[in-house]
């Protein structure tokens, strides 16, 4: 009950738009640009640059706008991650991607089908070539600070990864919510132009506002669509803090 009720008080129209902004702007660029790193026209410094994220964020207005692509200056996946008495962290994500994968099995493990999001086209940033890495959506993570290990964390879910990456850990730092709180926080997903889809019991007044500013925002019943995370995190004293999926099957296991 007391997570149905937080409704992020702190977390006003403002944040939720200057998010669902940044979400279509970061995908914009990333299918323009984003592929093996030895392949990438635009280096990944600029991309990642503080320069570039001003410029980006300068775009962001008060009403939305569609995505578009900038330059800078010069859904069968698992997660897991695990942690041990001594500090060692995995994060770990394994995917067949659509359906049952490629259809195809080898010595009793289904093949992945992740060439559908590849390019056959010789002009596409993406094109499919011999020892190139292409752009995926397979992105376990990791937090650090000051170059230190905090812990491990996912949310898998074909293009939702990254948006429930960024909202996940967004709520755990600007928010200061614990990993299973910020696992459980309404989520929402950008899928097309200027449309997001939103969780059952997203705060309405948001959604009113966001619609007022041209957001195309539709409730979306099936949770599947929004994710399923694991996180867990070391204190600084070494106990280990834990967050599992209450979207779906989900289960902390200690031994």
């Amino acid at each position: 009950n007391v997570l149905n009720n937080f409704q992020f008080k702190d977390r006003d129209v403002d944040c939720i738009h200057t998010q669902m902004e940044a979400l279509k702007m970061a995908f914009a660029d990333a299918k323009e640009y984003v592929t093996d790193p030895k392949c990438m026209n635009m280096p990944v410094d600029d991309l990642i640059s503080v320069d570039y994220g001003k410029q980006r964020a300068s775009q962001i207005g008060h009403l939305a706008l569609p995505p578009r692509v900038d330059k800078p200056h010069g859904s069968g996946t698992v997660y897991l991650c695990t942690a041990d008495k001594d500090g060692n962290m995995v994060s770990y994500i394994q995917s067949n991607y659509m359906g049952f994968g490629s259809g195809i099995v080898v010595d009793g493990v289904s093949l992945q089908n992740r060439g559908y999001d590849f390019s056959l086209d010789p002009s596409h940033v993406n094109y499919l070539m011999p020892h190139k890495k292409t752009y995926h959506t397979i992105i376990p993570g990791f937090l650090t600070k000051d170059d230190k290990p905090v812990g491990p964390f996912g949310v898998m879910g074909g293009y939702m990864q990254p948006q429930g990456h960024m909202q996940v850990v967004t709520n755990m730092i600007d928010f200061h919510l614990n990993p299973q709180m910020a696992l459980d926080a309404k989520r929402f997903q950008w899928i097309e132009n200027m449309k997001f889809i939103v969780e059952p019991g997203f705060d309405e007044n948001i959604i009113t506002e966001l619609k007022k500013r041209g957001h195309e925002i539709e409730i979306e019943p099936e949770l599947a669509m929004f994710g399923r995370g694991q996180v867990i995190i070391r204190l600084e004293n070494g106990v280990y803090v834990a967050g599992c999926e209450s979207r779906t099957d989900s289960n902390i296991a200690c031994y």
